[in-house]
């Protein structure tokens, strides 16, 4: 009976999959050019600054807002 596998449910929980990771990643992506900001600086972001930009998305839009205006 495999009773202490079931029991620990850190042997038994799904593992992360790179192909999600990845769709993941492009979604916040779009997140962000949906909130303004252009999309080659959106490609230069790494993965963490995605993330942390994403959590304040208020805030993203007003920069990205004052950012075209200061261009215009």
């Amino acid at each position: 009976m495999a009773t202490s596998t079931f029991r620990n449910k850190n042997k038994v929980r799904p593992k992360k999959q790179g192909a999600a990771k990845r769709r993941r990643c492009l979604v916040q992506r779009r997140r962000l050019v949906s909130l303004g900001l252009s999309e080659e600086a959106v490609e230069k972001l790494q993965v963490h600054e995605l993330r942390a930009m994403l959590k304040r998305p208020k805030e993203v839009q007003k920069a990205a807002q004052a950012s075209a205006q200061a261009e215009a």
